[in-house]
């Protein structure tokens, strides 16, 4: 059995915040591990919004590309970025907990309106590069003007700070994990009921080469089995919707004594109207299907 992993990852604060986190569940099994860091074409080109930049795995590519040469062992992902098929010769081997899977609405003191749905002002303007969230927020308050945001988490929140916009949507998750103070904005979180969060949001994925039984036995005493079912639903959705960064779909499964509730917000383009369905069954197998043939309707 291995005693010592290298872990690949992304540079930014978050991508580390993942990366320390797996290294401290892996020191809990007696393993030891390094961190490499490994730039990707998503933090390379930062002037377009991910529904304009060419290709999938924007955030993956290159520490998929590792892996695959050996030059480290496993790589952990936010879970929403990864693609739905893997790359020929890895596997995700284990996924994490799910933190707060919901959708934050940061919005600068002065733009909040809290007569407001949605609290924010009359014909405000949004940063967000999302498909899905362009569409979701623009279903509920048609009167705003969206404008693309990039960057890591704290340059967006300090971009809102500096009145570049008047409101931003971000992973709660993602916010959770670092810590922010965020005490001079106006910080709401929205339901997941009706603005649904992509699929996998807020789980970490670990990834490794499919033939490293020795990488995959560690990994997999890390793994949630409940998670990795609800993920499980969520993904194979957009897989069957053909969807990566430019669909407008949302997809959100929880589990409660066998009962699995889905919500589901769809749209053909981020600027085109929005489906909001929800689901219930009591068994997973099957479901994602159900699911896209209603999608389909």
């Amino acid at each position: 059995m291995k005693t010592s992993l290298i872990i690949g990852t992304r540079g930014s604060d978050l991508a580390l915040w993942q990366a320390n986190y797996v290294q401290s569940k892996l020191k809990t099994l007696g393993v030891e591990s390094t961190i490499h860091i490994i730039k990707t074409q998503g933090d390379q080109i930062q002037h377009l919004s991910l529904d304009k930049l060419e290709g999938k795995g924007f955030f993956t590519k290159e520490i998929e590309d590792a892996l695959l040469k050996n030059e480290v062992d496993i790589a952990v992902h936010s879970h929403k970025d990864l693609e739905t098929e893997q790359p020929f010769g890895l596997m995700i081997a284990a996924v994490s907990d799910r933190a707060d899977a919901a959708e934050m609405l940061l919005i600068h003191p002065r733009a909040f309106d809290e007569n407001q749905k949605i609290p924010f002002k009359l014909n405000a303007v949004i940063g967000t590069s999302s498909a899905r969230r362009k569409s979701q927020i623009l279903h509920f308050r048609p009167d705003i003007t969206l404008q693309d945001i990039r960057g890591n988490v704290p340059t967006r929140v300090q971009k809102l700070r500096d009145g570049q916009y008047d409101a931003i949507l971000l992973a709660k998750a993602g916010l959770d994990r670092l810590e922010l103070d965020l005490s001079d904005l106006k910080a709401v979180p929205l339901d997941t009921e009706y603005f649904v969060p992509a699929p996998a949001q807020g789980v970490l994925a670990i990834q490794c080469r499919s033939n490293d039984d020795d990488t995959i036995a560690i990994l997999k005493k890390m793994n949630n089995d409940k998670v990795a079912i609800t993920t499980g639903i969520e993904r194979t959705v957009l897989n069957k919707m053909h969807g990566g960064c430019h669909l407008p779909l949302g997809v959100y499964a929880t589990e409660e004594d066998g009962e699995y509730t889905v919500h589901v917000s769809y749209a053909t383009a981020w600027n085109q109207p929005v489906r909001n369905i929800s689901f219930m069954a009591n068994n997973a197998e099957g479901l994602p299907q159900l699911i896209v043939d209603e999608i389909k309707k």
